[in-house]
C-alpha cells in the first residue's frame, strides 16, 4: 500500500446502491444529521452548502451529541464534518466513473476526474467483519494500524475532540516497491455512527504547532470518506467503500501517482483482511 495512503475515504456502486435515489438517501441522512448537530448547539457557522433536490429528515434529539465549547476544538469538528460532507457529495454523482481494476475477491476500483480535486479513486469490497469491528480497527484503534499494515510507520493521535473527531499525524513506511516514497500526513478525522452504517471522513489540516517534518514530503488528503455498511443478509459481513482523494506533493509524474494510488487501496484491503483473519483465529 502507498505510504500512509491508508486514509479514511471511499465510494459506492454495488448494484442496490448504484441508484442515485438510494445514494442520495444515504448521503443526505448523514449530512442532515451533521448539519442539525451544528445548528442545535449553535457553536459554529451553519454549513449551508446544499444540493438542489436533496431533502433530509432531522435526527432525533437523543442522537445528537454536544459539540465541545472551545473554539479550536469546534474548528476541528467543523473541518471534519465539512470534509465528510464534500466527500459524500462527490459520491452522490454516479456519472463518469471509469473501471480501473477488478480483483478475484470481487474488489473493484473506479476512478473519476473531479474539477478542483483531480483524479479520485473509489474502492468497493465486502469484508468478513461487522460494522462495529471495522469501526474499532479503523477509527478507535487507529494508532495500532502500523501493527498490521506494513506501509505505515506510525500514526499518532495528536488531539481528541470528543468521541467523534481526532487530529492525527501519520508517517508512511519505507517499503520495497513503493513508487511514491515516504510521506507524512496531518489530518482531521471525523466519524458518524448509525445503527447499521458508519461514516469516516477526513481531510488535511494545517497546524502551526506541527509544521512539515524534516526528511518528509507532507502529502495532503482531500475530502475523503469511508462508508461501512452491514450486509442485509449477514450482519457479520460489511460492504466497505472508500473514496481516495490525495495530493502526494513532490515532483512525481501523474502517471506514476495514478498507478500507485489504486494499488495502495488494494494493498490496504489485503492487509486489513489479514488483520481480520488473525482476529477470528484468536477467537
Amino acid at each position: 500500500m502507498l505510504p500512509a495512503v491508508v486514509k479514511l475515504c471511499c465510494g459506492i456502486s454495488y448494484p442496490h446502491l448504484r441508484s442515485l435515489t438510494g445514494l442520495k438517501r444515504t448521503a443526505v441522512a448523514v449530512i442532515g444529521q451533521e448539519l442539525t448537530h451544528l445548528q442545535r448547539w449553535g457553536r459554529v457557522q451553519h454549513l449551508n452548502r446544499t444540493h438542489s433536490g436533496l431533502k433530509h429528515n432531522e435526527p432525533k434529539h437523543e442522537d445528537i451529541k454536544p459539540v465541545p465549547s472551545k473554539e479550536d476544538q469546534l474548528l476541528y469538528v467543523r473541518q471534519g464534518q465539512e470534509a465528510m460532507r464534500k466527500a459524500l457529495c462527490m459520491l452522490e454523482d454516479t456519472q463518469g466513473w471509469k473501471l480501473e481494476i477488478t480483483e478475484s475477491e470481487g474488489d473493484e476500483i473506479c476512478s473519476k476526474v473531479i474539477p478542483g480535486a483531480g483524479k479520485v479513486f473509489r474502492l468497493e469490497a465486502v469484508l468478513d467483519a461487522s460494522v462495529d469491528e471495522l469501526y474499532d480497527i479503523l477509527f478507535v484503534r487507529v494508532e495500532e494500524m502500523h501493527r498490521w499494515n506494513p506501509s505505515i510507520k506510525h500514526i499518532k493521535v495528536l488531539k481528541h475532540v470528543g468521541a467523534e473527531t481526532i487530529v492525527t499525524h501519520e508517517v508512511s513506511a519505507e517499503t520495497a516497491g513503493n513508487l511514491i516514497g515516504q510521506r507524512d500526513f496531518l489530518c482531521v478525522r471525523h466519524s458518524c455512527k448509525q445503527k447499521s452504517r458508519v461514516y469516516l471522513g477526513g481531510a488535511a489540516i494545517q497546524l502551526e504547532s506541527f509544521p512539515p517534518q524534516a526528511g518528509f514530503v507532507r502529502a495532503e488528503d482531500g475530502p475523503t470518506c469511508i462508508i461501512i455498511q452491514a450486509l442485509d443478509e449477514d450482519l457479520g459481513r460489511s460492504r466497505f467503500t472508500w473514496l481516495l482523494n490525495m495530493d502526494v506533493k513532490g515532483w512525481l509524474p501523474k502517471s506514476i501517482v495514478n498507478q500507485a494510488l489504486p494499488r495502495a487501496q488494494l494493498d490496504f484491503t489485503r492487509h486489513l483482511r489479514r488483520r481480520l483473519t488473525a482476529s477470528a483465529t484468536l477467537g
